[in-house]
């Protein structure tokens, strides 16, 4: 395993493993043998980065969610667990309802609701500090301000270590982070979003963004990576549920001229490199001049194996510039 540190402050930053484990179906579609052997697993390997959320999974019973973090403290609790593995978890999408959403019905981001959830979230992972905190969807009808100052006290009272954001708009991630500047206060370090190598439409409206995709990192937010190298980008989907493997699995984002293109390289690097396609993304998205951590999911040892393996690849500067010249 290969390591990186994310976050500047001594007292918060954290040493992470390149490649993070996410938990969103453990407790639910996984269960929990099944869960246990690949955290087992991950851990044995050397993994130290662990994602989950206080909504997940709750569209796979009409609840609330939280399977997933109770899982983990569970996990934790039997394993004898502590600050060693780096558990990162979000809030701000949580349906306030069973049966409904956060399209329609999420607990947002409010003061009231950042500490209460982040309370909610410590008890059921069974941690006294959260290591990574983020907010996991916009809320555009509480003030930035109280946002940040209320994630910020968090911080300062000891229960959280780091701040992120994930599908966020960047210049909604900088705002926020220019309040915190400005106040002295903690801000956003980490940010999460689908980043995988395919390139993606961004003209479309989504559910969250009536402008387009907010969720994946777009010209914007990657513009904004590079100008700000302290920041740290988590890659959530790297492999696209599967679709680099199966094409079907794709959707109408990557109906693109480049797609055929890209996964064409995709195979001439990956049977050069005596690899598989998804190790290949994976290793182009770890050694990039802007890195990223993927995170990735699995519902098997042997997928999570299959992830792993990729932390060892590295891939020549031509066989890089064979896949970044595809258009």
């Amino acid at each position: 395993m290969r390591y990186r540190t994310i976050g500047t402050d001594p007292a918060t930053r954290r040493e992470v493993s390149v490649l993070s484990l996410g938990a969103m179906l453990f407790g639910t579609a996984t269960d929990e043998a099944t869960s246990y052997a690949i955290l087992d697993r991950y851990v044995e390997a050397g993994g130290t980065f662990i994602d989950t959320s206080d909504n997940y999974a709750f569209w796979m019973n009409g609840g609330q969610g939280g399977e997933s973090e109770e899982l983990l403290g569970r996990w934790r609790r039997s394993r004898g667990v502590g600050d060693e593995i780096v558990v990162a978890t979000k809030l701000g999408a949580r349906p306030l309802a069973p049966g409904t959403s956060y399209i329609d019905n999420p607990e947002g981001l409010s003061a009231k609701v950042i500490r209460e959830s982040a309370e909610r979230s410590r008890e059921r992972l069974g941690m006294d500090r959260l290591h990574l905190l983020y907010a996991h969807i916009e809320d555009r009808t509480v003030p930035a301000e109280e946002t940040v100052t209320a994630f910020a006290e968090l911080v300062a009272e000891g229960t959280v270590g780091l701040l992120g954001a994930s599908n966020h708009r960047a210049w909604r991630v900088e705002r926020a982070r220019a309040l915190a500047a400005a106040a002295g206060l903690p801000g956003y370090e980490v940010l999460q979003y689908h980043h995988s190598y395919l390139q993606r439409r961004f003209d479309v409206p989504s559910e969250l963004d009536p402008d387009g995709d907010v969720g994946a990192v777009g010209p914007d937010l990657a513009s904004y990576l590079r100008a700000e190298p302290e920041l740290a980008l988590v890659a959530y989907s790297p492999l696209i549920r599967g679709g680099y493997t199966r094409a079907d699995r794709l959707g109408s984002a990557y109906d693109l001229p480049s797609t055929p293109v890209r996964l064409a390289a995709l195979r001439e690097v990956a049977a050069q490199a005596g690899a598989t396609v998804n190790q290949v993304v994976l290793a182009w998205l770890m050694g990039g001049d802007v890195p990223a951590i993927p995170l990735v999911g699995a519902s098997s040892v042997a997928q999570l194996d299959e992830s792993l393996a990729a932390v060892d690849l590295t891939l020549t500067a031509e066989q890089r510039a064979r896949l970044d010249a595809a258009r």
